[in-house]
């Protein structure tokens, strides 16, 4: 009978991301490649113990000694969840959902044993699976070829072994990368419930609760009857928000009457409002072999502690680099359908052959082996039929023709996956009822800032307010004639900038955290380069941030003889400059190669950091250019932005944001004396009117 084929693994570079070529197992040890695996811990949260295996007498590294609950390599293709689910299997028995098993650090394990002949150079994906108690050793089918025995250990007592360097376990540095584990347990469990719960309402007193009550008199009949459908279909925005941000489904807090404040702190750096310990119990009953008066496993369902960089638009596992040498592999079309703003990325059931993963649907578009494409109308489907007919009713209800219009093509585009025509509507939006709703904005791929998650704005426009700020859309050309930026990078086709002023109603999706106070649309450049961009601002939001934040700010940080110049209307000014300034300079772009791109495309995840900055320092430019004077540092550095966008520069966006994003002495000062203050940090919107119509609806 011939011998099964050695185990493949994929090569790595040093940096851990993946060069294109596999090799053997063997060969990867001989040469010291670097590689991939798994290290999977369950831990009892009860006893406080961790579950250990002692490793069989027969394996080619650390024979014979204790070692991690369960480990192994990650297979050439495989991905990581899907490895440590069969590890465990495999080695102990136990079969566990995806949701059981928390990512908690990534360990780079570089050593030389068996006398110079084994090289182990390898990252290694940690995993924490949270039991309530014990699993019974008797629940246990060891694998006679990887495992001889199996133990609980507390953790602190197994640390201490780590620690004196105890010849009965693999060898991990405590004090070094693996500590991680140790620190992770500690934390978690060193206060109770009752603190970590005064904790979380700390962060969450961040937020000032502000009511938004705007009035709905002047609406008609059928538009109030098209509000509710539309109030409807903007809840079930959230679902999907969710889906796309997060890789299981996880606790949110609810709070201030329908607002959704998420779990995932972005005041934090994305850092977990709470963990695995604050999560939901779930029990398994056949998980294991049957044990004679046990129920099954019970354990927490796996709480992330930071968001992934690519949220859930990708892999968990995958690196930039294997995105690319995929992308490279794929037509223009594939590649357009890869990095576009309605797709998502997915990898193929490990257990499945390619040749059956390619053919599952013909809503999927077939572009790789592994990784492939799929379109938010397919992923989101369930979701996104009901928030289309929402829309459809929506549309047959209004007595605005633009709003009609507008619901009709949104609702048809949730479904084709086609945008183009609803954002050409929603830029001709005129109607008392202001809607945005669908995927917009790239911040939450922080990994290229290719895919955009969905949101929703409903708000009732306010006539005054937008007639005010017509001038500025007006001008947008001549600012983009006279930008501190050579000529060639200069657009001649600029818009004139359509302004809506709206009173927020609702929202709901990708509106946690800091509160909009404006937003530019649409971010398709196919509609920048033929209609320019469309802006809306939310003024009663504006008007909160400035009575709620920035006046007390001010009155702490500004001298007083400057104090009375602490006013609405130019901090209102200098966000219409803001947004305006997003509509010029530089979108679609050619590269010194002579190649045809975008400036989003070029920068990835450096995009939205420097086209915010260039929306910033432009609006200030284009306030003093506006009245004659412009000043040498404001136009200054406009232009350096402004440049680099245009030639599609990375390195010298990465080298500026880390020159320029620094915190000076000055604002330190000011930060800490705000601190003392106890300023909101933002606003907690509590949508008083929507909430009433909400209790009318069916």
């Amino acid at each position: 009978m011939a011998a099964a084929p050695e185990e493949r693994l994929d090569v790595l570079t040093a940096a851990g991301e993946k060069t294109g070529t596999s090799k053997p197992r063997s060969e990867v040890h001989r040469d010291g490649d670097y590689h991939r695996a798994v290290h999977v811990w369950i831990y009892s949260e009860s006893t406080g113990e961790l579950l250990l295996q002692r490793r069989a007498d027969c394996k080619d590294s650390w024979p014979g000694q204790w070692d991690i609950s369960s480990a192994g390599h990650i297979s050439a293709g495989d991905s990581s969840l899907f490895s440590a689910q069969r590890e465990l299997h495999e080695e102990l028995g136990i079969k566990l959902p995806v949701d059981a098993f928390e990512l908690i650090f990534v360990f780079l394990q570089e050593c030389v044993i068996n006398d110079g002949t084994y090289t182990n150079n390898e990252y290694n994906d940690v995993y924490l699976v949270t039991t309530l108690t014990p699993i019974p050793l008797e629940a246990f089918t060891l694998q006679e070829s990887e495992v001889s025995a199996v133990k609980y250990m507390h953790y602190d007592e197994y640390k201490n072994c780590l620690a004196k360097e105890n010849g009965e376990y693999v060898p991990y540095d405590v004090n070094g990368q693996y500590g991680q584990l140790f620190a992770i347990i500690e934390e978690r469990y060193k206060s109770d419930m009752e603190s970590r719960s005064l904790t979380l309402q700390k962060k969450i007193s961040r937020y000032a609760p502000i009511y938004m009550e705007p009035d709905l008199s002047s609406l008609s009949e059928g538009d109030k009857e098209a509000l509710g459908y539309i109030l409807k279909a903007s809840i079930d925005i959230d679902d999907i928000f969710y889906e796309q941000v997060h890789l299981s489904i996880i606790l949110s807090v609810w709070m201030y009457s329908r607002k959704l404040i998420f779990v995932v702190s972005c005041l934090d750096e994305s850092k977990a409002f709470l963990s695995t310990a604050d999560s939901a119990v779930k029990l398994l009953t056949d998980a294991t072999k049957p044990v004679s008066g046990w129920m099954g496993i019970e354990y927490r369902a796996a709480f992330p502690l930071n968001k992934p960089a690519g949220a859930n638009f990708y892999p968990p596992d995958m690196d930039k680099k294997e995105f690319e040498l995929w992308k490279n592999g794929l037509t223009d079309n594939e590649q357009k359908d890869a990095t576009g703003f309605f797709t998502i990325i997915k990898r193929h059931d490990s257990s499945s052959s390619s040749s059956e993963a390619q053919t599952n649907g013909s809503d999927q578009i077939k572009a790789s082996d592994d990784l492939f494409i799929v379109p938010y109308s397919e992923e989101y489907r369930s979701s996104l039929e009901i928030v289309s007919k929402l829309l459809q009713k929506a549309s047959e209800c209004s007595d605005s023709p633009s709003l009609k219009n507008f619901l009709r093509t949104k609702a048809d585009a949730f479904l084709s996956n086609d945008y183009y025509e609803s954002d050409v509507a929603w830029m001709e939006l005129d109607s008392k009822i202001d809607v945005t709703i669908g995927p917009y904005e790239t911040y939450e791929d922080a990994l290229f800032s290719y895919k955009a998650t969905f949101e929703a704005f409903v708000g009732i426009r306010d006539d005054a307010a937008t007639s005010q700020v017509k001038l500025f859309g007006d001008q947008l050309q001549v600012l983009e004639r006279n930008l501190p930026l050579d000529n060639i990078f200069k657009s001649d086709n600029v818009s004139a900038a359509p302004i809506r002023v709206i009173n927020l109603l609702y929202n709901s999706g990708d509106v946690k955290g800091a509160q909009t106070v404006a937003f530019n649309l649409p971010n398709d450049e196919r509609i920048v380069n033929e209609r320019g961009t469309s802006m809306v601002m939310l003024k009663n939001i504006s008007e909160a941030k400035f009575k709620h934040i920035l006046k007390p700010i001010a009155d702490a940080c500004i001298r007083e003889d400057q104090k009375d110049y602490v006013d609405f209307e130019p901090y209102y000014t200098h966000i219409v400059c803001h947004e305006c300034c997003h509509g010029i300079g530089p979108h679609s772009i050619v590269l010194p190669s002579g190649k045809k791109s975008t400036v989003r495309m070029e920068l990835q995840e450096l995009h939205s950091a420097l086209e915010e900055a260039k929306a910033d320092i432009v609006g200030l430019w284009a306030l003093n250019f506006l009245i004659k004077k412009v000043e040498d540092a404001v136009e200054s550095l406009s232009r350096e932005i402004l440049t680099i966008q245009a030639k599609g520069d990375k390195p010298a966006a990465q080298s500026l944001l880390q020159s320029r994003a620094t915190l000076t002495q000055p604002l330190r000062v000011a930060l800490e004396k705000i601190e003392h203050m106890q300023v909101p940090v933002d606003i907690a919107p509590i949508f008083a009117t929507a909430n009433e119509l909400f209790a009318t609806l069916d």
